[in-house]
């Protein structure tokens, strides 16, 4: 099952299940939109794959599939990130 990571793992914005503004990659990276085309070129830095609009799970669902509580952070090579310093 897919997994619906809750946040973009650059700019660290939330990023629900219903989202139109997810991306992700075969590998479930997950960023926003914005990251994705204007930092990312829609290549995600972690795997080189392409970065595409990410299902959106159906909210009637949601009880039963939850979506994970904890964030992600990828170390993207162009600051994106929080180095947490």
């Amino acid at each position: 099952m897919l997994e619906m990571r809750p946040n973009c793992e650059s700019c660290h914005c939330e990023l629900p299940v219903d989202s139109t503004e997810a991306r992700i990659c075969s590998f479930e990276c997950t960023f926003c939109e914005s990251c994705a085309s204007n930092w990312l070129n829609g290549q995600c830095p972690n795997c080189g794959g392409e970065l595409l609009p990410r299902p959106r799970r159906p909210l009637e669902k949601l009880p039963k599939l939850s979506a994970p509580d904890e964030s992600v952070a990828a170390p993207i090579a162009n600051g994106a990130t929080d180095s947490g310093s």
